[in-house]
C-alpha cells in the first residue's frame, strides 16, 4: 500500500528588508488589533470557521477505518451506505465551512484596506510639497496600492493559515493518537529529525541560490559595461580586451559551477522529501507488522497512514509562522509609516474668518524668513513688504534668488520659518486651507492635466460649475475655440498630462481652470516662461483678463511684464535689496538696473 503524495513545502526564511523595516519603525500589534477591533466578531467567526473545518476534515480517516474494517469484511451494506454518505456530507459541510470562511475574512479585509487606503490618502493629501519632492512617485503608489493590496493576503492568507496550520497539526496529533498510540509515537519521534533535515537542505539550497543571483548579477554587470559604446572604447583604447575576456571567462565558469550545485541542491531536497515521505509510512508498516505491535487493523493503518501524511505540510507552515507574522507586520510598518508622517501645514484649532465682502485682497509679509529643511541657509530672509488690495508686484530676480518661495508662502505651500504672511491683515496659519484655497489662485510654469475631459478638467477648480461658467471662462482665457476644435470638443479625452495641447495651451486651461475659482488674489510663478514669443502674447492677453480686478503677484522673467508692474520688488540671495516701480528702480542704477541692461544685451537671458 502506497502512502498519498503530497507536495513538499520547504520552509521559508525571513526577508531582511522586512526586518530593517521593522526595526526603522516598530509596528505596535495593540495598533494592528485597533484596525480588526469593529470586525471582532466576524473574525472570530472565521476562527471557529477554520476550527471546524479543521476538525471536520479529519473524520475522514475515521470513516475509512470503520470501512474497511466492519462494512467491508461483513458486507453491511447498509453501514457501507452510512459510511459513504457520512464522507460525502464530512466534504460537503467542510467545503461550505471554506466558502463562508472565505466570505466573512475577505469581506473584512477588504472593509480594513478601504480603511487605510482612504486613511493614507487623505493624510499624504495634507503633507507639504517638501514631501512630494523628496519621494519617488513610484514608492507612494507602491503603498497605496501593492502594500495595502498585499494586506489583504495577511487577513485571508496569513492570519488564515496559521489558525488552519495550528488547528490541523493539533487536531491531527489527537486523532493519531486516539487511533493508535504507539504508531503516534513512532511518527513524532521520526518528524522531528525529517522537519530538520528538509531545512538544512532547502537552507543549503538558499545559500547556493543567493550565490548564483549574486554572480549572475556581476556577470550582466561585466557584459553591460564592456560591451557598451564606451565600455568598449575604454578596451580598445587601453587594450584592456584580453583581460577582460579572461574575467569573463572566469565569471562564466563561477556561474556554469553555482548553476550545477544550485540543481543538485535542488534534487537533494525533493529527493531528502521523497525519502521523508516514504520512509515514514515504510517504518510504520514495519513496526505494525512486528510480533507484539498490538492489535492494530488495517483499517486504523490506513486511517494513520493518511493522517501522518497529512500531518507535515501544517507543521512546517506552523515552523513558518514567525516569517509570515514578519513580513506581515512589515507590510503595517510601511503603512503606518506613512501615517505617521507629520503634518506641518494644516487647519488652526480655531480658525478665522476673512472679512466678508469681493474685491482683491491685500498681502503683507512682516519679517518673513523660510529655511528649507537640512539646508544650511535661508531661502528667504527678513523679508518686510505691503502689497496693497488690487496691486501688481513683480519679482525679479537671478535664478535661485528665492523668488518661487516667496510665492509658495503666499499660497501657503510652505509656512514661514519665522515672521507672517498676512491676507487682509489675517495670518494665513489662522485661515483653513480651503478658505485660503478659494482666496488665493496660483498658475504655475507647469500646467498639470488630468487625464479626463477637458470639461472636467475645468470643473477640477470648481465642482459645481455649470457648463456656461465653464465655457465663459474658457472663453476669457482664449482657448474657447480650441476646446471646440476638438473631435468631442468639451468632451474630449486631453489624454496623460494633457498631451494633445501645446504648452501654450495647456497654459490657457490653466488660466481658465483659475478664473473659474474667481480668487482675490493671484500668484502667477514664472507662468509663460517656457513659451515662445508669439505663443507668450497669446497666454499674456489671458494672464490680463485673469488679472483685472485682483492682487497680483508675478515672478517675472520678461522685460514687459516688470515695465507694466505697479510694484517691483528684487529679490537677491533671498532678501529684498530693492522696490519700486519700474522707472524709480532705474533711476537708482543698482540691482534692478543691472538685470535689466543683461536682458536687454542678451534677451534670452531675462530678470
Amino acid at each position: 500500500m502506497s502512502s498519498p503524495s503530497f507536495r513538499p513545502h520547504g520552509p521559508v526564511r525571513r526577508d531582511p528588508a522586512d526586518t530593517a523595516q521593522l526595526e526603522s519603525h516598530p509596528v505596535s500589534l495593540r495598533r494592528i488589533a485597533a484596525l480588526f477591533g469593529p470586525h471582532s466578531r466576524r473574525l472570530l467567526v472565521v476562527v471557529a470557521l477554520i476550527a471546524a473545518s479543521s476538525v471536520m476534515g479529519l473524520a475522514t480517516p475515521f470513516l475509512t477505518r470503520h470501512v474497511i474494517d466492519v462494512a467491508l469484511p461483513e458486507q453491511d451494506v447498509r453501514l457501507l451506505l452510512m459510511l459513504v454518505g457520512a464522507m460525502l456530507v464530512v466534504t460537503v459541510v467542510t467545503a461550505t465551512l471554506g466558502v463562508l470562511q472565505t466570505w466573512i475574512s475577505t469581506d473584512v479585509g477588504q472593509k480594513v484596506m478601504h480603511r487605510l487606503r482612504t486613511d493614507v490618502f487623505v493624510h499624504l493629501q495634507r503633507q507639504p510639497m517638501s514631501f512630494f519632492t523628496r519621494t519617488r512617485g513610484g514608492e507612494v503608489q507602491s503603498r497605496l496600492t501593492h502594500d495595502i493590496g498585499a494586506m489583504q493576503s495577511v487577513v485571508t492568507g496569513t492570519a488564515t493559515a496559521i489558525t488552519a496550520n495550528v488547528t490541523t497539526a493539533i487536531a491531527t496529533i489527537v486523532a493519531m493518537v486516539a487511533l493508535s498510540w504507539q504508531l503516534a509515537l513512532l511518527s513524532l519521534v521520526v518528524l522531528p529529525p525529517a522537519i530538520w533535515l528538509t531545512r538544512r537542505v532547502a537552507q543549503l539550497r538558499r545559500e547556493v541560490t543567493a550565490k548564483r543571483q549574486a554572480a549572475l548579477a556581476g556577470l550582466h554587470g561585466q557584459v553591460e559595461e564592456s560591451l557598451s559604446v564606451s565600455g568598449a572604447l575604454l578596451a580598445k583604447t587601453l587594450g584592456a580586451g584580453p583581460e577582460l575576456s579572461r574575467r569573463f571567462a572566469d565569471s562564466s565558469s563561477e556561474l556554469a559551477d553555482l548553476e550545477l550545485r544550485s540543481e543538485l541542491a535542488g534534487r537533494w531536497r525533493m529527493a531528502t522529501m521523497s525519502v521523508i515521505f516514504s520512509a515514514i509510512p515504510a517504518l510504520i508498516y514495519l513496526v505494525a507488522g512486528l510480533p507484539g505491535s498490538g492489535d492494530i487493523t488495517i483499517g486504523t493503518l490506513v486511517a494513520f497512514i493518511a493522517l501522518q501524511s497529512g500531518l507535515f505540510r501544517p507543521l512546517m507552515g506552523v515552523l513558518n509562522t514567525g516569517v509570515q507574522v514578519t513580513a506581515s507586520l512589515a507590510l503595517f510598518s510601511r503603512i503606518f509609516e506613512y501615517l505617521d508622517l507629520p503634518v506641518e501645514i494644516d487647519d488652526p484649532v480655531q480658525p478665522v474668518a476673512l472679512p466678508s465682502g469681493g474685491g482683491p485682497g491685500a498681502v503683507t509679509f512682516e519679517d518673513v524668513s523660510f529655511r528649507y529643511p537640512d539646508a544650511d541657509t535661508d531661502a528667504v530672509s527678513g523679508l518686510d513688504l505691503h502689497v496693497p488690495a488690487g496691486t501688481r508686484l513683480a519679482l525679479v530676480g537671478e535664478s535661485g534668488a528665492g523668488k518661487s518661495t516667496i510665492a509658495g508662502l503666499v499660497a501657503r505651500l510652505q509656512d514661514p520659518t519665522s515672521g507672517r504672511v498676512l491676507l487682509d491683515g489675517v495670518d494665513l496659519r489662522d485661515l483653513t486651507l480651503t478658505d485660503l484655497a478659494s482666496q488665493v489662485g496660483v498658475v504655475s510654469q507647469e500646467t498639470y492635466l488630468l487625464h479626463t475631459t477637458v470639461r472636467e478638467n475645468l470643473r477640477y477648480a470648481r465642482p459645481e460649475a455649470t457648463d456656461e461658467e465653464i465655457e465663459a471662462a474658457a472663453r476669457a482665457a482664449q482657448v474657447h475655440d480650441v476646446i471646440l476644435a476638438l473631435p468631442l470638443g468639451y468632451d474630449t479625452v486631453v489624454g496623460a498630462r494633457g498631451h494633445r495641447f501645446s504648452g501654450g495651451e495647456k497654459q490657457r486651461l490653466a488660466i481658465a481652470r483659475t478664473l473659474l475659482r474667481d480668487p482675490r488674489v493671484l500668484v502667477l510663478d514664472e507662468a509663460t516662461s517656457a513659451l515662445d514669443t508669439r505663443t507668450e502674447h497669446a497666454v499674456q492677453e489671458a494672464l490680463d483678463v485673469l488679472s483685472r480686478g485682483r492682487t497680483t503677484i508675478t515672478i517675472a522673467h520678461r522685460l514687459s511684464t516688470v515695465r507694466n508692474a505697479d510694484l517691483i520688488a528684487v529679490v537677491d540671495h533671498g532678501r529684498m535689496v530693492e522696490v519700486g516701480n519700474h522707472e524709480e528702480l532705474l533711476a537708482k542704477d543698482g540691482h534692478y538696473a543691472a538685470l535689466v541692461a543683461a536682458a536687454e544685451r542678451q534677451p534670452a537671458l531675462v530678470p
